[in-house]
Order: C-alpha cells, then sequence, then structure tokens
C-alpha cells in the first residue's frame, strides 16, 4: 500500500511490542521495503528492527531542576554500533557484545535493495 498512498511519512511507535529475534528480523526487512516508497520513523527498542535503518537517533530523557528534557542526537556510524550494542546487552558492554551489533548491522544493510 506505501507504493501507492500519497502519505509521505508513516512513524510507528512500538511497532515491536511482545515480538524478538526472527520477528524483529521480519519487521526490520518489512520497514526497509514501506522505506523504499515512503519516509519511515520508527520508535523501536528491538536491535533488530533498529538495525534496518538507514539512519539512526538516539532519544533520552532527562529530568534537570525538576523539568523534563529531551535530547536527539543523530548517531555516528561507529556510535550507532555502541546504541545497538547498548540494546543488546545493558550498559556493560564487551568486544562480543560489540562485534555482534556491527555483524547484525552489517547483515541487515546487505539485505537491503
Amino acid at each position: 500500500l506505501a507504493e501507492y498512498d500519497q502519505v509521505p511519512v508513516l512513524v510507528f511507535d512500538e511497532i515491536d511490542a511482545n515480538v524478538g529475534g526472527e520477528m524483529g528480523n521480519a519487521i526490520g526487512r518489512k520497514m526497509s521495503e514501506v522505506g523504499r516508497y515512503r519516509q519511515v520513523i520508527t520508535i523501536t527498542h528491538l536491535p533488530q528492527v533498529a538495525a534496518f535503518g538507514t539512519q539512526h537517533l538516539a532519544v533520552q530523557k532527562s529530568v534537570r531542576d525538576g523539568r523534563s528534557f529531551t535530547d536527539v542526537e543523530v548517531l555516528s556510524k561507529e556510535a550507532r554500533v555502541e546504541e545497538i550494542a547498548r540494546m543488546l546487552g545493558g550498559k556493560d558492554l564487551t568486544r562480543s557484545i560489540s562485534a555482534h551489533a556491527k555483524e547484525l548491522i552489517d547483515q541487515a544493510q546487505g539485505s537491503l535493495f
């Protein structure tokens, strides 16, 4: 439908809720297909989905002086690997988690059209 619909931007929030692993890969693959025809913005916590994106933004919420702030950062290629590694393994990153994150990104990007 994205090929024929006139909506220029599609936003998916938590499209990967309650799924993981191979289903995340399938969702990421489909999202990248839709992205061929429309701009797609996806909010995800699943590294398998994030790996298929062509650009990665990290969003952080913080509270300062009792006020909430949201910071958005466009990630470099290296920072993207670090972020997906964090999504995979938490804050205590190891070389193997980082290598897995890079491999996940490489596989996802290699399967794009």
